[in-house]
């Protein structure tokens, strides 16, 4: 079985947080939160991986978060670009907004030719996130059944504002569908979501939800290539601005033809995340913690 790769979605500028977030030091040492997801990612076994970056913020990238990156793993960089689009396709006019996380990966597919696990650049995931899905990866299973690491809600929300999620259904551990929410909040201590007219729908606590941390077979990447021209014809004409290629989307997709199935791998994980500059004094305090509890060494590499 081919090593798995792990792919880290970093190509965001990080708007609402005002800077490229994800190169902001968390600790005294000066690390960031990717650091700690590649030490945790290393502990579980990843060898190989492919950072998704913006062509114009990666040699920053790769002065900071790649260099260190280097020392253990076999490093890639995948630019996602704006117009890479299949045949027939062009980008809309005004159009600068990126085209989502399918996207991200998609890019990858020249690079990734086997089993990949994905996350996000400016979430802390937690070592039992990290064996969980490498255990799935290298273990024998059908191409068609990947794995998700399912948070609960209550466990991934910022006091500073808004966040998106993957909303789960599941049933016998398996997932049956997701509903992306791209306004959670939490109010009063309560978790809700927030329709387009400003009306708060409450969210259980213990919801299991979706923090982009994914286990795929190669077929997932066929399918994100393959679907996204159907994203393009169906969707994107209705928001040419905003419109945006989600991974559950395709996930689903896949799911509702019969040609996907996916394990559900629970996390009692509390995530951490800079998504708003005021998360940050919080990160920091949380990753403090854990370094004084011993469950990270004072430098990390």
């Amino acid at each position: 079985m081919q090593s798995p790769t792990l792919i880290i979605m970093a190509a965001g500028m990080g708007s609402r947080f005002g800077g490229l977030k994800q190169i902001t030091p968390v600790d005294d040492a000066g690390h960031i939160l990717m650091d700690y997801s590649l030490y945790d990612a290393w502990q579980a076994g990843f060898r190989r991986v492919a950072f998704v970056v913006k062509a114009e913020t990666e040699a920053e990238f790769q002065r900071t978060a790649g260099r260190r990156a280097e020392r253990r793993f076999q490093v890639l960089y995948v630019h996602q670009r704006l117009e890479d689009l299949p045949a027939g396709f062009s980008v809309p006019e005004g159009r600068i907004k990126p085209w989502g996380t399918a996207h991200a990966v998609r890019a990858c597919r020249e690079v990734v030719d086997g089993p990949f696990a994905i996350i996000n650049a400016d979430d802390f995931y937690g070592p039992g996130a990290f064996s969980a899905v490498y255990g799935f990866l290298t273990s024998p299973h059908p191409e068609t059944e990947h794995a998700m690491v399912a948070y609960r809600l209550r466990n991934t929300v910022t006091e500073h504002g808004s966040v998106a999620r993957g909303v789960c259904q599941v049933r016998d551990g398996y997932l049956t569908g997701i509903t992306e929410r791209t306004s959670i909040v939490c109010r009063h201590g309560e978790t809700a979501w927030q329709d387009e007219d400003g009306r708060y729908h409450p969210l259980a606590g213990d919801t299991p939800v979706s923090m982009n941390l994914w286990g795929f077979s190669q077929s997932m990447m066929d399918a994100l290539d393959r679907r996204f021209a159907d994203f393009l014809t169906q969707e994107m004409p209705g928001n040419p601005m905003k419109a945006e290629y989600f991974l559950p989307g395709v996930v689903s997709a896949q799911m509702a033809a019969g040609q996907a199935r996916i394990r559900v791998l629970p996390c009692e994980e509390t995530w951490y995340g800079v998504t708003y500059r005021e998360d940050l004094p919080g990160v920091q305090a949380a990753v403090a913690g854990m370094r004084e509890r011993g469950q990270y060494p004072p430098r990390l590499w």
